[in-house]
């Protein structure tokens, strides 16, 4: 078996050299390696360490961007180039050792996975003890990614996330920074792949010894698990974010009626601009977060659909409001944009962005 390893770096002058005499260290007369070092335009002398790398032994290859684009972005560009029969990604630091990396592929190697997953948190080698608001941060990311994924993995944010071949090349990754790990445990359970998890070892570092990840790439992890699994989850889940997206809707419907029912008493003109102004709101998180835009119609025709709804939306809620407004104009209009939620939400999904189901697993 040929293994490919992606060892994505940047600024990483100080661990790469062992790093990768590691991974060559796992070789043997049954597993042959190739090596793709992508250097992510380091700022230090990780190129260079890479090309004597490379210069000394035939299994390496330098790839190199000459402008610093993140982790995920230097691993599509190691995935394209890949040849082995199966693919590993190995972060340039210390932190995981290759040698885990022979008991991954097994499953692979017998050819009852698709997907082999390394887990920090399940037992394996020893473990640094280490940070604990980000391993929580890390339960918490895999707990909501497994919800719209229905998947049980114990760490969706791990590195040592192991493919066959022709499984990852024929994955579009579109995430540039750490984002790709969401984003690609989003695709393996829409492709419904064969997924295995073992345990692992775990040497974690500091920030002072070069960790790169941080409080923006965690919210940027929840932006891309809803990105790339809300549209195609069970619908309760579905309408659960809905609401939350109507709710931020609403406040603004809300304050800006207020605002102008207080100038001018008049509910028409007090209710147009609110109901305008929350449309476009509830559309913009609605094709960033819930679901993907033209799914089935051009935009013209889904935003035609879309406003045609609003609309029908408009005139119940404003309908409900002039009904409800002897308990005040503030109470009114919220009763009012609360009971036409739900019915809004299934005009959406089924009218504007259908998805078909996800097939069976495999």
């Amino acid at each position: 078996m040929i293994l490919s390893v992606i060892i994505p770096c940047y600024n990483e002058e100080a661990t790469l050299a062992r790093c990768v005499e590691r991974v060559l260290a796992i070789a043997d007369d049954d597993l042959r390696l190739e090596i793709i070092i992508v250097d992510d335009c380091s700022r230090d002398r990780s190129r260079e360490i890479a090309r004597e790398l490379a210069g000394r032994h035939p299994e390496i290859r330098l790839l190199a961007h000459e402008v610093n684009q993140g982790k995920g972005a230097a691993l599509r560009t190691g995935f394209a180039r890949a040849t082995g029969d199966v693919v590993a990604v190995q972060d340039a630091d210390l932190e995981y050792d290759p040698r885990d990396l022979k008991r991954l592929i097994r499953p692979l190697r017998e050819g009852k996975a698709d997907v082999v997953l390394g887990s920090r948190f399940q037992s394996g080698g020893p473990h640094r003890v280490f940070y604990f608001w980000h391993a929580l941060g890390n339960r918490f990311l895999t707990l909501l990614s497994n919800m719209y994924t229905d998947l049980n993995l114990t760490d969706m944010e791990t590195c040592y996330k192991v493919f066959r071949r022709e499984v990852i090349q024929d994955i579009v990754i579109h995430e540039d920074r750490f984002g790709f790990e969401p984003e690609i445990v989003a695709e393996m359970a829409h492709r419904r792949l064969r997924i295995y998890e073992m345990g692992i070892s775990y040497d974690g570092r500091s920030y002072a010894e070069g960790k790169k990840i941080g409080v923006r790439d965690g919210f940027r992890a929840i932006y891309c698990i809803l990105r790339y699994n809300a549209y195609r989850s069970p619908w309760p889940l579905q309408l659960f974010l809905y609401l939350a997206i109507s709710g931020v809707a609403g406040l603004v419907d809300l304050a800006l009626f207020l605002s102008l029912y207080r100038i001018d008493n008049r509910l028409g003109a007090s209710l147009v601009p609110a109901i305008c102004a929350a449309g476009v709101i509830d559309y913009l998180l609605c094709t960033a977060l819930l679901f993907r835009r033209r799914i089935r119609w051009p935009l013209g025709t889904e935003l035609f659909l879309f406003t045609l709804i609003v609309l029908l939306q408009g005139m119940a809620g404003a309908g409900l409001t002039r009904l409800f407004l002897a308990a005040g104009p503030g109470p009114a209009r919220t009763w009012a944009l609360v009971l036409v939620a739900v019915p809004s939400f299934f005009l959406k999904k089924k009218l504007v962005f259908p998805e078909p189901e996800s097939g069976s697993w495999r």
